[in-house]
C-alpha cells in the first residue's frame, strides 16, 4: 500500500471511529444535541472524503494543493478554528451572564436586607458566616 492509501486508510478509520464516539456520547447524553449534528455532520464529511478519493483531489486541485491528503487535514484545521471562534463567542456570553446574575444577587440580597431593617443573622448567608467564624 502506498503512502496515499495509508493516509486515506487512516482518514476512514479515524472518521468511523469518531463517529462511533459521538453517538457513544449522544446516548450518554454527554453530548447536546444542537452540538451533536455539527459533529455528525463533520464526521460524515470526512468519511465521505475518505471513501472518494476523486472529491478530495478536486479540491486540492481546486485549492492548489499538490499532495491531496493535505486538503483533509486543511478542512480539519478551518473546522478547527470555526469550532474555537464558536467557543469563544459562547464563552464570552456566558462571562456577561454570570457577571449579570451576580449583580442581580447583590441587588435582590440588598433589597432584601432593607426590607427586613438590616442584614440580620438568618439572611447572611453561610459563607459570610464561616469567614466570622474563621475570623474569631
Amino acid at each position: 500500500m502506498t503512502g496515499n492509501g495509508l493516509v486515506y486508510l487512516l482518514t476512514v478509520v479515524v472518521s468511523l471511529g469518531l463517529l462511533c464516539l459521538i453517538i457513544d456520547l449522544i446516548r450518554r447524553r454527554l453530548l447536546k444535541e444542537k452540538y451533536a449534528l455539527l459533529w455528525l455532520a463533520t464526521a460524515l464529511v470526512l468519511f465521505v472524503f475518505a471513501v472518494k478519493r476523486s472529491l478530495v483531489e478536486m479540491l486540492a486541485d481546486a485549492l492548489g494543493i499538490y499532495y491531496a491528503p493535505s486538503a483533509l487535514f486543511l478542512l480539519g484545521f478551518l473546522f478547527m478554528l470555526a469550532l474555537n471562534l464558536q467557543y469563544t463567542v459562547m464563552l464570552s456570553r456566558q462571562s456577561e451572564r454570570i457577571i449579570r446574575l451576580a449583580q442581580e444577587v447583590g441587588l435582590l440580597r440588598r433589597r432584601l436586607e432593607e426590607l427586613n431593617g438590616g442584614p440580620g443573622e438568618e439572611y447572611r448567608s453561610e459563607t459570610h458566616q464561616e469567614r466570622g467564624a474563621a475570623d474569631v
